[in-house]
This record gives structure tokens, C-alpha cells and sequence, in this order.
């Protein structure tokens, strides 16, 4: 064979068969320019084009990635006829191309061939024991509706790395396609129990028990999420649920352990009259806030839960509240010190100007006219503190317990002036 005849036999078998090139490597004129045509029909969605410029390339330069793009882009066209056609003829010369028959098997499932798709995912998924291939036997067998097979090659997948995604699948197909319920969710806590509550699976337990109106499963699954995924929304549902429940008490040791909102925390301890955490809890969020309002009930709670009164106490009591009076002359505060005052024998007169400015605001309380009574009693003035309390008795909370003991004192120094 001459020269020229052996450079000719060799340039025709070069480019009629499939060598191996770089994927970095040129492997014909013009390549860049087919590519950037390719590039831009994906990019303005015209797939067929894309698909036929892939194909032209990887006839061009035997480059796989060009046939697999041809085969995708086929199918992104909705072209599957081309798709299959393009991999049975490469797989007939490469059976062991494991991406190009997942290509194909999902090429037949778009066209709706399941049992031919089944076969070949079933061959590929032997070969491969890839958690990826086991999903796709799995979505044909859901397409035909056998939902058992089709769990048997999700646990399979699932089970490979316990990706949460498939197991999320597999607890949709058991609680909506197989009405097994009690085990959707029981897979769905194990693995939140074993890898942790997850947003999607956190989500996916809080739908279901929704659904059955569960509400002690919802409040276990917001608290297991907000342990590792804290956030304001999750919170305000855990705290929602716990007053829907009128659970107090695990709502405050809740927040006592999270230290997630320490004001709602602090009305809690209000509502259960737990002035002792309260009054120390209030004084802090003073120190946080500079809300005057927290001091003011921090110290009226200090005083209703210390037993022990001495003079040195009822001191820091009255100066706290002068305190607060300066920022906020709110009647409660007013009437507060002034009784304080009164009650403790401190300075009554003083007490009774400060009743009497409370009153001024609010001149039909009852318990600023007792305070005010009260007074009047521990000057002596028993006739003055008596009318008042005829008067007390008509409005509303007369009959409350302290105001019926003062009236009982009261009526016990008349008597005795009479007696005089």
C-alpha cells in the first residue's frame, strides 16, 4: 500500500470511528462556535435545535458529554421518540453505559412503555445498587400504582444513606396512597429521632399530625425543631399551642429553659401569681428595656411575696415607687404607695396625698376609697373613714375581703367611741 493510499484508508477510519478526545480537547473546526449556538437555543428553550447541534458534535468529535446533552435536551423538547432512538443505537455498540440507559429508561417512561422502562431500570439497578437507580424503579412502580413494590425500592434507596428526601416519599406514599397512617408518621419520628428534626421532615410530621388534629404530636415536633432550628415563627406556635392547651406551667418552664421570650414569660408567672420568679424576672427586663412598667410591677410583686416586712425592706419598697411615680403617675402606683404608707404606720398623711391623687383619676374605685378610709382610721378619724365606706359598700368590689376587715375595724372604733 503506497503512502498516500495508507493516509487516505486511515483519515476516512479516523472520522467514521469513535476515538476517545478530551472533554477540554478541540476535537473539530468550529466546535466553540457549534457549542455557543447549542448554549443559546437551551437558553431561549428551544431544546430540539440544542438537541440537534449536540448530536452533529458528538458525531464530530465522539465526545459523551455531547450525547448526553443531545439525549437530554431531546427530552426537555418532549422529543422522547429521538431520545430513545439516539440511545438504542449508541447502546448497541456500548451495553455497559449505565448513563446513557438511565437516559433511555426514562425516555420510556415519558412514553409511558412501564414494563419494557421496568425491565431495563431493574438490569441498571442491579448493576449500579445506586440509590438514585432504586428511585427510578420506584416511580414506575407508583406510576402503575403498586405502592408496595414501589416502597420496596425506596427503602432500598432510603437505606443507602438515609437521605430524608426519599424517606419523606415513602411517609406520602404510606399516609396518602396506602392510608397507613400510624406508620408514615412512625417512620418519620424515628428517623427525627435518630438524625435529628429536620426542616422537611419537622414539616412533613407537623402536616400530618395537623390532619388528625393532633395537637400534642404538633407541640412535640415544634419543640424538637426549635431545640435545632430556632426561630421566632416556630416559637410563637409552641407558645400558641400551649395557651390553646391552658398549660401554663409547661409553657413557663418551656420558656425557663429556652430563655426564648422572657416578657411573655414573665406574664405567665403574673397570671399564676408566682410573684416570687416574677418580681426577679421583671427587674431584669427593667434592666433590658428601661421600661419603667416592669419595675413598677417587679416591686409591687417583691413586696406580695416577701413575709418578712422589716423597715429596712418597706424603705426600698416606698423609694422604688417614688421612683416610678416620677416617670409614671399611673392611679395603681399612686394608691399602692399611698397604702403602703398608710398600712405600715410610715407616714399616714403622706400616704393619704397620694391615695387622694390616685383618687382624683379614678374617684369611684373602691379600693382607692378603702385606701383612703384606711387612712382616715389610722388618724382616728373613725366617723370620716365610716362615711366613706357607706359609700364604698355601693360600688362595685365593696364586698371584697380587706375592705370588709377595715369596715369590721372601723365599726369596732366606733363603738369604742361611744363607749368613751
Amino acid at each position: 500500500m503506497n503512502k498516500i493510499l495508507f493516509l487516505v484508508f486511515v483519515i476516512f477510519f479516523a472520522g467514521c470511528s469513535h476515538k476517545k478526545i478530551s472533554v477540554s480537547q478541540k476535537a473539530f473546526d468550529k466546535e466553540d462556535v457549534y457549542i455557543v449556538y447549542a448554549l443559546r437555543s437551551e437558553e431561549i428553550g428551544n431544546y430540539s435545535t440544542a438537541a440537534m447541534l449536540y448530536e452533529k458534535m458528538f458525531n464530530k468529535s465522539s465526545k459523551k458529554e455531547y450525547l448526553y446533552k443531545s439525549v437530554k435536551d431531546y427530552m426537555y423538547a418532549k422529543e422522547f421518540d429521538k431520545a430513545l432512538d439516539i440511545s438504542d443505537r449508541y447502546l448497541e455498540e456500548n451495553p455497559d453505559d449505565n448513563e446513557l440507559l438511565r437516559l433511555k429508561i426514562l425516555s420510556l417512561i415519558h412514553l409511558k412503555k412501564y414494563e419494557k422502562a421496568k425491565k431495563f431500570a431493574k438490569e441498571l439497578v442491579k448493576k449500579t445498587k445506586k440509590s438514585d437507580d432504586y428511585i427510578i424503579v420506584a416511580d414506575i412502580y407508583l406510576k402503575q400504582k403498586q405502592y408496595d413494590m414501589a416502597i420496596k425500592y425506596l427503602d432500598s434507596a432510603y437505606s443507602k444513606n438515609y437521605d430524608e428526601k426519599i424517606l419523606d416519599k415513602i411517609s406520602i406514599i404510606l399516609y396518602l396512597n396506602m392510608q397507613k397512617q400510624k406508620e408514615a408518621i412512625a417512620r418519620l419520628e424515628t428517623h427525627s429521632r435518630m438524625f435529628g428534626c429536620s426542616y422537611l421532615i419537622c414539616n412533613r410530621l407537623a402536616s400530618f399530625y395537623s390532619q388528625q388534629n393532633n395537637i400534642d404530636g404538633l407541640l412535640s415536633v415544634y419543640k424538637r425543631f426549635y431545640k435545632f432550628h430556632p426561630s421566632k415563627d416556630v416559637l410563637d406556635k409552641i407558645i400558641k399551642i400551649y395557651l390553646y392547651k391552658k398549660d401554663y406551667i409547661s409553657l413557663a418552664e418551656f420558656l425557663e429553659k429556652t430563655k426564648a421570650n422572657d416578657e411573655i414569660l414573665f406574664e405567665i408567672y403574673t397570671s399564676l401569681k408566682n410573684y416570687k420568679k416574677a418580681y426577679k424576672l421583671g427587674y431584669r427586663l427593667y434592666e433590658k428595656t428601661g421600661n419603667i412598667d416592669y419595675f413598677a410591677n417587679a416591686t409591687l410583686f417583691e413586696y406580695e411575696s416577701t413575709s418578712k416586712k422589716d423597715k429596712k425592706f418597706l424603705k426600698k419598697i416606698v423609694n422604688n415607687l417614688k421612683k416610678v411615680i416620677k416617670e409614671d403617675n399611673d392611679p395603681l402606683y399612686l394608691n399602692y404607695l399611698g397604702y403602703l404608707l398608710i398600712d405600715h404606720n410610715l407616714n399616714v398623711k403622706e400616704g393619704i396625698r397620694y391615695v387622694k391623687k390616685a383618687l382624683k383619676k379614678k374617684p369611684n374605685s373602691a379600693y382607692y376609697l378603702d385606701s383612703l378610709a384606711w387612712g382616715y382610721y389610722k388618724l382616728g378619724k373613725c366617723k370620716k373613714a365610716n362615711q366613706l365606706f357607706n359609700k364604698i359598700r355601693k360600688l362595685k368590689d365593696g364586698n371584697d375581703k380587706e375592705i370588709l376587715k377595715h369596715i369590721k375595724q372601723v365599726n369596732k372604733c366606733l363603738k369604742r367611741n361611744k363607749k368613751v
